[in-house]
């Protein structure tokens, strides 16, 4: 899907466009003081080709968006294989042209008018976006050893020129396409958030619609404009027709939390039930390819995975490495990597695998929250801060450092009822629960009065048997 707004260069109306020129006072002084509008549709189309002829390629799409006429002219193939020559023309050397390249060339030329209109302009837009995604993946090629994610990904985002947005769609089929105003990099995932005072009514909304736009044309050289044709690749869909009445995160004085799954946190005005905020999570695990290579209706569908190939009887049990963040607003108040991880087919039940990051029967590995705890929102008129929500990143790398379950979303810390599962603690007891198609996690908290911190005083990763199976191969 293609999103053509006007560029700067072309002032074009649906209707009838005039271009106002003045008469010489000696040849018409009756009208000296008056301006001849001259209809732009009345002109030739030979003369509106030349016209178009000069325009670039942006600003020629625009251009056809303006009514049937300028659709079908800015279509010319003529001028498109100019463009696309220009743009991908054969390389040259210091001497002379490859007279094969130079053949090919002429050849095109010479069946351009055998070609169906708009031929060489699909064909222009489709390389530009080959050459886009190449630049991409030469980017994002090199890992980082420690987190298996991307090293250059805020290089990648900064030269694509990537954004979100998000379409709310009404119960009628109105749309609304929303611009993110915020956002956030954090060390393994991106935070966007978007508000305004236009929201439709939330008891109109069916849907919510997350999706990556990216401009078509990407010129390392410029600053990446949202004028123009933009790339959209469906990220991920929400039903928002019972969100008011969905189970709440958290609240504070002004708004109610909602966590729609994956990764999305909705904020509601306590006393309207209507929209304030809308906050996105997303992990750097493919990220750019989510956001960029998938399409309007159809989200980027991963490549296939090719099982490691292990003769070890323990395959897929062990050798994990786990690092977790928590953090809002650009505050971390975990943040820690756990090598070495490992469990047994014993530990296997209910079709999950219990992998042990910090237990509650070693005081050694006990770990303090750092600073203050809460989920950080803000709108144009009013800021908050959950205290009792934050953000989780999970990034679980396999034996061999590849990326095997990662994960951002918004949590809840929910007080404990009952007695502790494990050993008995001095202090209130706090549970954080995730759970999604590939692993839950568990985490228990004690609230320390004295010095007034939390301290993780136990951590578990359920590991789904299924998704450990099609990883390695296996059949646990």
């Amino acid at each position: 899907m293609f999103d053509f707004r006007k560029g700067p260069s072309v002032r074009l109306a649906t209707g009838c466009t005039t271009v106002k020129h003045c008469a010489h006072q000696d040849l018409h002084p009756e009208t000296s003081s008056a301006s001849c509008p001259v209809c732009l549709e009345s002109l030739p189309s030979e003369i509106l080709l030349k016209i178009l002829s000069y325009l670039d390629a942006v600003t020629l799409l625009c251009t056809g968006c303006v009514n049937w006429r300028f659709y079908h002219l800015a279509n010319d193939n003529f001028i498109w294989i100019r463009i696309y020559s220009a743009a991908f023309s054969p390389k040259r050397s210091n001497w002379k042209v490859n007279s094969v390249e130079k053949t090919a060339v002429s050849m095109n030329l010479l069946s351009v008018g055998d070609k169906e209109a708009g031929y060489w302009k699909r064909e222009y837009i489709t390389k530009q976006i080959t050459s886009v995604k190449a630049a991409l993946a030469r980017v994002l090629q090199p890992v980082n050893p420690y987190l298996g994610l991307p090293v250059k990904i805020r290089e990648a985002l900064r030269i694509s020129g990537l954004g979100w947005v998000i379409i709310l769609r009404e119960k009628s089929g109105r749309e609304y396409v929303m611009e993110h105003v915020d956002l956030s990099i954090n060390d393994s995932s991106v935070t966007i958030l978007w508000f305004g005072r236009d929201w439709p009514r939330l008891a109109t909304l069916s849907t919510l619609d997350l999706c990556g736009v990216m401009p078509v044309f990407m010129d390392q050289s410029k600053t990446p404009t949202k004028n123009g044709p933009r790339w959209h690749s469906l990220i991920a869909k929400y039903n928002l027709s019972n969100l008011a009445e969905a189970t709440m995160m958290g609240c504070d004085t002004l708004v109610r939390l909602f966590c729609l799954h994956p990764g999305l946190a909705v904020g509601l005005w306590k006393r309207e039930e209507e929209l304030a905020f809308v906050m996105a999570h997303l992990h750097f695990h493919h990220l750019v390819e989510r956001s960029a290579l998938g399409s309007a209706a159809v989200p980027y569908e991963l490549p296939p995975h090719t099982p490691l190939l292990d003769d070890s009887p323990e395959c897929g049990l062990h050798g994990y490495q786990l690092h977790v963040d928590m953090h809002s607003g650009g505050v971390f108040c975990l943040c820690g990597t756990f090598r070495n991880l490992f469990t047994k087919k014993g530990y296997i039940e209910n079709e999950y695998a219990k992998l042990i990051v910090i237990s509650s029967k070693n005081n050694v590995e006990h770990v303090p929250l750092i600073g203050k705890v809460g989920l950080s929102w803000k709108t144009n008129i009013f800021d908050g801060c959950i205290k009792s929500c934050s953000v989780m990143d999970i990034t679980l790398l396999d034996e061999c450092g590849k990326p095997f379950w990662c994960f951002s979303s918004p949590v809840c810390m929910r007080a404990s009822s009952g007695p502790p599962d494990g050993p008995h603690f001095l202090g209130q007891t706090y549970y954080v629960d995730y759970v999604d198609p590939e692993g839950r996690v568990h985490m228990e908290l004690v609230w320390i009065e004295e010095t007034e911190e939390y301290f993780i005083v136990s951590l578990v990763l359920y590991l789904s048997v299924a998704k450990i199976n099609r990883w390695f191969g296996t059949k646990y």
